[in-house]
Formats: structure tokens, sequence, C-alpha cells
């Protein structure tokens, strides 16, 4: 589905049509992601009574234009695609850099916002500074650097096997796959701009104290970029 915002933005329905009239369900992925991340959550959740929207951030795969420098520039360009799509109410769902936005998003539709789930989120999301170097000077370096340092040994790294305790699944290589694919397709210049919007993003206590929503937070306890502490 395209949203008519101009440049293009891009959500992926859940193999439903969207329908305004139904309780919404926004999905935000994070830094170098895409919708695809959603695609078992949105399409449960499309089949069992929701509208779901799950978006390409600008700049990311499907949505035109380039990334966008801030959190907050993004929470105003999807609060403008949620009032052009009609969206009444809605709840919105995000992932570590998806989750800022989530909260800015909140802040901007109030009254639309009937709460929000937050996924391996921080405040500051403040980026080492070595792996902020490497997302401008090093791209596939910092590709390994997030992959691994975002788990804990309790998973494996890339030389050892299972890699990921769940059987059918290798979070890491799928991980960077993806993170490698939106590479090929939007260039060098989203990594570092998704991650300086990240360690940039300073108004997140402020935000959430004005939140009107109840706020659900899914916290990782492998998770070493953004630890439940």
């Amino acid at each position: 589905m395209d949203l008519s915002t101009s440049p293009r933005l891009y959500a992926y329905t859940g193999g439903k049509a969207f329908d305004a009239a139904r309780p919404t369900i926004v999905f935000l992925h994070g830094a170098q992601h895409d919708h695809s991340v959603w695609i078992l959550q949105s399409r449960y959740l499309a089949h069992h009574g929701y509208g779901v929207l799950a978006l390409d951030l600008p700049g990311h795969m499907r949505s035109d234009g380039p990334p966008l420098a801030t959190v907050e520039e993004m929470a105003d360009r999807i609060a403008d695609a949620l009032r052009s799509a009609g969206v009444g109410r809605f709840i919105a769902v995000g992932h570590s850099m998806g989750s800022l936005i989530a909260l800015e998003l909140a802040k901007r539709l109030p009254e639309a916002a009937r709460g929000i789930a937050l996924v391996a989120t921080a405040f500051p999301m403040r980026v080492a500074e070595p792996l902020l170097n490497a997302t401008r000077e090093a791209p596939e370096e910092a590709l390994d650097m997030i992959n691994v340092w975002s788990h804990s040994s309790s998973v494996a790294g890339f030389d050892r096997k299972p890699s990921n305790p769940g059987p059918g699944f290798s979070t890491m290589w799928q991980n960077l796959r993806l993170m490698q694919r939106i590479r090929q397709r939007d260039g060098d210049g989203v990594l570092p701009t998704d991650f300086a919007a990240c360690n940039r993003y300073a108004a997140g206590l402020e935000t959430a104290a004005a939140l009107q929503c109840p706020v659900l937070f899914v916290l990782g306890s492998s998770d070493a970029m953004t630890p439940p502490r």
C-alpha cells in the first residue's frame, strides 16, 4: 500500500486490504531495517481483526526519498501519513530506532494513540563512537559489529552453530543479510543517518512524561545493545 504522501511512503498491510475503520497497528522498524522484520506479526494481526500498516521508513527499501536525519522528522512524516490514510485510532509498535519514533508519534497524535509497544528500546540510545565512525567509513565492518555486539554470549557468533537457540532461525545471519540487502538497495547513506539519529535523540524523557496512553516494554535478556536495565 502506498500512503498518499510525497515522497511516496510504503506500508505492508499483512495480506489484507487496509481498513481504517478497524483499530490499526502501526509497525515501525529499526535502523537499516524494513517492514519485513514484522512479517509474522503483521500477517497474524491483519487476519485477526486489525488494520495493519508495517512501514518502510523514508529512504528505506520501498519508500522514496532520502532517509530522514532525526527521529522527530520521521515521526512528523508518519503522523502525516496516518492522517492522510484516515487512521482514527492506532497502537504503534516500534523496534529500537522505531521505538523512539513510536514515542514521538504518540505525542503528535495523542487522541488517536491507544498505546505503544517499545521493543528493544533505550533512552538515551547512545551509539559507541567506534561503531558510529564505522557506519560512515567501513560499513561492512559496522554491520558485523552490530550483529555481534547486539547479542550476549548466550547466542553463538557467526563462526559457531547453531547461532540461535530457536530451531529454524539464525537471528544473526538473517539480520546481517537484511542489512546487507538494504545497503545494496539504498546505498551507504542509510546506516550512518539512522544511527546518528538514534545517538542524537534527546527528547525521550520529556516525551514519555507527556504520554496519555499505556506503554508496553519488550526487552531481551540476551540483547547487549539495549539491555533490560
